[in-house]
């Protein structure tokens, strides 16, 4: 229900301030699980790509995001994302665990392969838990690509900017492979995120997003 109530103020919001260009949308399906592999350009994707398509879609995010900011708090809870620490030692698995739950259900799951945010609009090489996700649920992927956003809210920024966003949503793909098999899992996730680049047009980088921000 508050999903529902936010939707209904925040969608409208969107399209009026954003005038946000939306391809694909039909290779979402009406029904049935689904894996929404995105990029990552800023922390209003979780925002407007639920905001733009018909059905929920379930994120995973920081416990940060349900503990600061107070409007941010507020539209992690009613939006039905799931918080997760991820400085506890099994955060991956756990979040893992509860998307396959997510999708069992019959829902809809968004993940960021790169793991965090893009620190300089670039692609980054995907980690494999979106591969296990997709081997061991057998949902299909749906890749996305986030275009704009990174100007709404640039880093540093608190106020977002009005300035029209993209997003272009790929043909969805049931991979097949033994999830147990790190071989398999590095395989479909080079597969999905050469799927985002195409959509997108972002250039790639074979290294984690993760390592250039820590400067390794």
């Amino acid at each position: 229900m508050l999903y529902r109530i936010a939707k209904i103020v925040t969608a409208p919001a969107v399209r009026l301030l954003w005038r946000p260009v939306v391809e694909g949308k039909e290779h979402v399906p009406e029904t049935g699980p689904a894996i929404l592999a995105s990029n990552h350009l800023s922390i209003l994707d979780s925002f407007f790509l639920p905001s733009l398509l018909p059905r929920k879609v379930t994120f995973v995010a920081k416990n940060e995001y349900f503990t600061g900011n107070p409007l941010t708090a507020t539209f992690m809870r009613t939006t039905g994302n799931l918080a997760i620490d991820r400085e506890s030692a099994g955060a991956a698995q756990a979040m893992l665990d509860a998307a396959a739950e997510v999708l069992k259900a019959g829902e809809l799951f968004g993940i960021y392969p790169e793991g965090t945010r893009s620190p300089d609009g670039r692609l980054y090489k995907g980690k494999i838990g979106v591969a296990w996700l997709a081997l061991t649920t057998g949902a299909p992927v749906i890749p996305v690509a986030m275009k704009g956003v990174d100007r709404v809210l640039p880093p540093g920024a608190t106020v977002p900017r009005i300035t029209r966003i993209g997003v272009r949503l790929g043909a969805p793909t049931v991979y097949t492979g033994d999830p147990g098999s790190a071989r398999d899992r590095r395989r479909v996730t080079d597969e999905i995120m050469a799927g985002i680049r195409d959509l997108s047009g972002q250039e790639y980088v074979a290294k984690y997003a993760s390592s250039v921000k820590n400067g390794s």
